[in-house]
């Protein structure tokens, strides 16, 4: 049984400018258990030789694998490959682990001189036990998705916080 398509997406805004924003959410060290509750790394950054001196050429090198504990109890262990780096705007994303498929992040600024951060998914789980409760499941695992992007949202925006409080 194949699972089915989740097309989930975000928007979380920021009153920091879009560098600062990106310099944090494409950190090519993922730093991102230092702000995400209930994420941590699932094991070392894997990282192949580097091409170029920049931060996009180190993040387009890495693979970072995460852990996200969602509020309905279970872990979801996920990949992330960047595939597409245009710093400070967009990065495109492969999905592995217990979620297959891509993703997107962009960053604007909005008309209130905000930053805007659209994240969008489309994966599919790969565990058996997701797969199979997915007919049945599904409103509860997207709860469980947004429930945790708001506190992805809460930790940098408290990140972003702490760190123009300390400049």
């Amino acid at each position: 049984m194949t699972a089915r398509l989740y097309d989930l997406s975000s928007s979380w805004t920021f009153s920091n400018s879009q560098q600062e924003v990106w310099d944090v959410i494409a950190d090519p060290n993922m730093a991102w258990p230092d702000w995400w509750p209930g994420c941590t790394l699932a094991k070392p950054l894997e990282r192949t030789p580097v091409t170029g001196p920049t931060d996009s050429d180190v993040l387009l090198a890495t693979t970072a694998t995460l852990n996200f504990k969602a509020s309905l109890g279970y872990t979801l262990s996920v990949s992330y490959h960047p595939t597409v780096v245009d710093s400070p705007r967009e990065v495109v994303f492969d999905a592995g682990g217990d979620l297959a498929g891509n993703g997107r992040v962009i960053l604007s600024t909005n008309n209130d001189g905000q930053t805007q951060m659209d994240i969008e998914w489309r994966v599919r789980p790969t565990s058996r036990w997701m797969t199979f409760l997915s007919p049945i499941a599904r409103p509860a695992f997207t709860y469980a998705h947004a429930a945790l992007m708001r506190q992805g949202e809460t930790g940098l925006r408290n990140y972003l916080a702490r760190q123009s409080n300390s400049k």
